[in-house]
């Protein structure tokens, strides 16, 4: 898929657009209660994949043993048992980062939002990639900031070169990146890629965001590194959850925010004042039993799976000229169109049929991926996919020519 060229820092969109896919943002979002719809655009993988009865067991032991002050004493950064047990992860998968810097947060958004105070002031620009996670536009807007998208190849993630042109151009204060199965791409960075990205800011202290919730979600051999086994300044701010590998509905994430870690707690205990202390120790309690990576075995072959299977319905109902990703891990396909398939008009036909699609309107400052879709293959529970996949394809064809 070819990169697209890099645009001049704005406002993250204009206000008419801005009310449109703020909409639409929701609309996609909320399509997730509605279980009639086949969710081929949903954001979240099948609760069906998780351990929920082995979930609340540790849930009603972590309760049962708690010691009542906990639930008013358990502030910011958050309960040491869990935070100790994220660190093990950590160096589990070869690197050090202390539970000191480790903050547990409301689920990754408000861990990727409190960093992104920690690090810039009103009217700040901020790099993203394009495509992006639309969450990272709506945080920019909503703290005021300036965006620079900054290429984005669909296999290999950021592309570096043009990172360096856009630092050397504009006063950038903050990057928010995804280096691993990007959303909506699911892209990879290779390690030396990371390596260098993190070398590339370290040498003009902009701090790093990164949204990390799909690292566990891989599908070789081996865990991909975050660019924050590289990052010895403390500029890296990593964030991920649990919400997306073992606990929807927890809403429990982290930041290890590094050097920023005493100002994202402090944000914290402002906004929200605490995680929930159940949720917390309850989660701490299914760690420290193990089980854990069993469980992640089991969860990445089965996406591993379905995503072959929805990639060759994608390769055999689509319109000729259609491409695809077909990432090594994460839950997401971005498919691109023909030109003249308007994908925001396919959602909508899709809805008529019941089927929920992500249209390449929600991944930008702009409508240049208008061609685009996000389709999910995180539900190999529901038989209906395929089915629904063929109905989405059939409708493109009816959209061919009427761009």
């Amino acid at each position: 898929m070819p990169q697209q060229p890099e645009p001049a820092p704005s406002d993250p969109r204009p206000e008419t657009l801005e009310v449109e896919i703020s909409e639409l943002v929701f609309q996609v979002l909320s399509q997730a209660r509605n279980r009639e719809l086949v969710p081929l655009g949903s954001a979240f993988p099948s609760p069906e994949l998780f351990p929920l009865e082995v979930l609340s067991r540790s849930l009603s032991r972590a309760v049962r043993e708690l010691d009542p002050w906990r639930t008013v004493e358990d502030l910011p950064p958050g309960s040491d048992r869990l935070r100790r047990q994220i660190s093990l992860r950590y160096l589990a998968a070869g690197y050090n980062v202390s539970a000191e810097e480790i903050v547990v947060t409301n689920g990754a958004m408000e861990a990727l939002n409190l960093c992104l105070e920690a690090v810039t002031s009103p009217g700040d620009l901020v790099a993203i990639e394009a495509p992006t996670f639309y969450a990272a536009l709506q945080a920019v807007e909503r703290l005021n900031l300036r965006a620079v998208e900054v290429a984005t190849h669909p296999r290999t993630g950021v592309d570096i070169p043009s990172l360096a042109a856009v630092l050397e151009r504009h006063p950038v204060k903050a990057c928010w990146f995804m280096t691993n199965f990007q959303n909506p791409l699911g892209s990879l960075m290779p390690d030396e890629n990371k390596q260098a990205l993190v070398t590339l800011l370290a040498d003009r202290g902009i701090p790093l965001i990164e949204d990390d919730v799909y690292g566990e979600l891989y599908f070789g051999l081996r865990k991909p590194l975050p660019a924050k086994a590289y990052d010895r300044q403390g500029l890296v701010l990593h964030c991920s959850s649990f919400s997306k590998d073992l606990a929807p509905g927890y809403r429990v994430g982290w930041a290890a925010a590094g050097k920023f870690a005493t100002t994202v707690a402090r944000r914290k205990l402002m906004s929200s004042l605490a995680a929930a202390v159940p949720s917390q120790e309850g989660l701490a309690e299914y760690l420290q039993r193990g089980g854990y990576d069993r469980h992640l075995r089991q969860l990445r072959q089965a996406l591993s799976r379905q995503q072959a299977i929805a990639a060759r319905a994608v390769a055999k109902h689509f319109p000729a000229g259609t491409r695809l990703t077909r990432p090594e891990g994460g839950y997401f396909l971005w498919v691109e169109l023909p030109a003249t398939v308007d994908a925001l008009q396919l959602h909508r036909l899709a809805l008529s049929h019941s089927i929920s699609v992500a249209p390449g309107h929600l991944f930008s400052a702009d409508r240049r991926f208008s061609n685009f879709l996000r389709l999910s293959y995180g539900h190999p529970d529901d038989k209906r996919v395929e089915s629904a996949i063929r109905t989405v394809g059939a409708l493109a064809h009816s959209l061919i020519g009427k761009g």
